[in-house]
C-alpha cells in the first residue's frame, strides 16, 4: 500500500513502479485535488492512468482516493486494501501536505491541516496497518520525511513540524513493531525533481547539489525499494537521508 500516487512526476508512481516491477501487487491512494490546487497542478488523465500503466507489469493494482484531512479515512483505507488483498505487507507512507508560509503568515487552521495529513494520517495508517498483520515475516513500513534535520526552513513550519514528528517516530514506532516482525524506517529523499520548484528555486537549488543535479523521484523509489525487501530485514529504526550528499 502506497500513499500519494496522484502524478507521473511525483514520488509516489516512483515507488509503486519500482515495486510492481519487484513483483508486488498494489493498493494505491490519491487525492488528486490537493494537486490541482497546487501551482503545478494534477496529471490531466488523473491518477487513473497510471493505475492502468502499472497493470501492464503483470501485476494486480487497486486504488482509492482520500482525503486524510478527514477523521476516519486512514483506517478506511487500510480496511479497503486489506479486503481487496486479504493481507498486507508493506505501508509505504508518501503522501504530504505542503504550503509556504512564514511564522507571521501561520494560522491555527493552516498547522492543523498540516498534522492531520502529516502525523495524525500516518500514525492511524500505521496502526491500522500493524492490527491487520498476522505476524508473518516481511512487514514493512517507510515513511517519508524532509531535510528539516539538515538545514533551517523557516518558510514552512508547520511543514517542518509535521515532518519532524515522523522522524523522531521512527525509533520508537520501531520499537513497538518489531515484535510483531514489522520493519520501521524513514527515508528523507532530499531535494528531488517532481516539478513543483520555480526557475529560480531549481536553479538555487541545483548550485548547492554536490552531483551537479536535483534528486529524481526514481532514486528515492530505489532506497525504498530495497528496503521492503528480505534484504533490509535487519534495518529498522533508521533515519536514512538519500540526498546525493546535498542538504
Amino acid at each position: 500500500m502506497i500513499t500519494g500516487v496522484s502524478r507521473r512526476k511525483g514520488i509516489g508512481f516512483a515507488i509503486a513502479r519500482r515495486l510492481s516491477a519487484l513483483g508486488a501487487h498494489l493498493f494505491l491512494h490519491s487525492f488528486a485535488a490537493f494537486d490541482a490546487a497546487q501551482p503545478w497542478g494534477a496529471d490531466p488523465d488523473g491518477p487513473v492512468s497510471l493505475v492502468d500503466e502499472l497493470r501492464c507489469q503483470g501485476v494486480r493494482v487497486e486504488h482509492e482516493d482520500a482525503d486524510f484531512q478527514i477523521s476516519g479515512a486512514p483506517e478506511s483505507l487500510v480496511r479497503s486494501a486489506a479486503v481487496a488483498f486479504g493481507h498486507i505487507d508493506i505501508l509505504v507512507v508518501n503522501h504530504a501536505y505542503s504550503t509556504s508560509g512564514s511564522l507571521e503568515d501561520l494560522t491555527s487552521a493552516e498547522i492543523d491541516r498540516h498534522l492531520h495529513a502529516n502525523v495524525r494520517a500516518p500514525l492511524l495508517l500505521a496502526k491500522a496497518f500493524a492490527a491487520q498483520h498476522d505476524g508473518r515475516t516481511g512487514g514493512r513500513i517507510v515513511l517519508l520525511t524532509s531535510g528539516q534535520h539538515r538545514g533551517p526552513m523557516p518558510g514552512e513550519l508547520a511543514y517542518v513540524a509535521s515532518k519532524g514528528a515522523l522522524h523522531q517516530l521512527t525509533r520508537s514506532l520501531s520499537a513497538h513493531l518489531a515484535p510483531h516482525r514489522i520493519t520501521v524506517n524513514t527515508v528523507n529523499p532530499g531535494a528531488t525533481d517532481t516539478g513543483y520548484a520555480s526557475a529560480v528555486l531549481h536553479q538555487d537549488v541545483l548550485a548547492r547539489e554536490p552531483q551537479g543535479r536535483w534528486g529524481e523521484p526514481a532514486d528515492a523509489a530505489r532506497i525504498i525499494g530495497w528496503l521492503v525487501t528480505d534484504e533490509a530485514q535487519w534495518i529498522t529504526g533508521e533515519v536514512i537521508n538519500s540526498t546525493g550528499g546535498g542538504p
